[in-house]
């Protein structure tokens, strides 16, 4: 009793200081943006500041292995998507972190679908209109991409797969650098989470030509589903979430998914959500357990996938 007592203090006084939530991208991109939305709101739950630190590089694996291997005190957290958390064991032979043994999930908190966007300068007005350049100029189209690893590599390299074409996947830092080249003419074309292309789409930066959502959104109600463009083998919609290093204690996990659940019912929150065409998951689907189930699930998914894409 006399050790049980101070170890409940400590976890009631959490946390009592700044909380870090690593995001292994770039400024910019749409896991930056969904990991600076949720910290506001779990800050006011939490009583704590929660400070956004950008560790972007080789599809995420330097930020993720910094979380990895941070203090299990709760203090410092890692915010990341399939790829990171998933298709990375895949893609690496040598990855320095395993998402399953080295991480505690604390929640899911975005599914989000994917758009492809061709630049301004490219000319391309439809999915059809791209996939032909392709196929008739085998590796000339390039993707601006964060990285083996990145959602934003993992989707053109399977529209690639499926639709048995050939194009350079140009790596950058993030989705924002990636999409300053997409503005310039630089890149022909870039797939991203909704929270990234809605504003570069309806801001005429860029044109979207295809959304992976099973019915169009009013956000961008000119843009067709795969489905609806000759495509409907093209599914891929992202899951994000947010994880903290293997050993942080019990009570914290549990202080930790109570300040995602209140984000997650935050109205703020929601209504930001509806404007980037975002869904919060289910109570029942989103919590610590179901979320590890998750991690589990789609690396195997992954392992499978790329091994046939090879």
């Amino acid at each position: 009793m006399t050790v049980a007592g101070p170890m409940t203090a400590m976890a009631q006084e959490f946390p009592n200081k700044p909380i870090t939530i690593i995001v292994g991208a770039a400024p910019g991109g749409a896991t930056d943006l969904l990991a600076r939305l949720m910290g506001r709101e779990m800050s006011e739950y939490l009583g704590a500041n929660v400070v956004i630190e950008n560790v972007p590089g080789a599809g995420a694996t330097i930020g993720m292995t910094q979380g990895a291997s941070a203090e299990p005190d709760g203090y410092t957290l890692s915010f990341g998507n399939m790829g990171h958390l998933a298709a990375n064991v895949a893609i690496y032979d040598d990855l320095p972190f395993d998402p399953i043994e080295d991480f505690e999930p604390i929640g899911n908190v975005a599914n989000v679908p994917m758009v492809l966007t061709v630049s301004n300068q490219s000319g391309f007005e439809t999915l059809e209109d791209f996939l032909t350049y392709m196929e008739e100029n085998p590796g000339l189209a390039n993707f601006g991409t964060s990285g083996p690893g990145s959602t934003g590599w993992l989707a053109p390299s399977l529209l690639l797969s499926l639709a048995e074409l050939e194009a350079e996947l140009v790596t950058y830092q993030g989705a924002g650098p990636a999409l300053n080249d997409l503005f310039a003419g630089v890149m022909d074309a870039q797939i991203d989470q909704t929270a990234t292309m809605i504003p570069v789409h309806t801001e005429g930066q860029a044109k979207a030509l295809a959304i992976t959502s099973e019915e169009r959104i009013d956000q961008l109600p000119d843009v067709p589903t795969f489905a609806e463009a000759g495509m409907p083998e093209f599914d891929m919609v992202v899951w994000n979430g947010l994880v903290a290093p293997a050993g942080t204690p019990e009570d914290v996990l549990v202080r930790l998914e109570e300040a995602v659940n209140h984000a997650l019912e935050s109205e703020a929150l929601n209504e930001r959500y509806v404007e980037l065409a975002m869904q919060a998951p289910s109570p029942e689907v989103r919590g610590r357990e179901a979320f590890g189930a998750l991690i589990q699930s789609d690396v195997e998914r992954w392992l499978s996938v790329l091994t046939d894409m090879d």
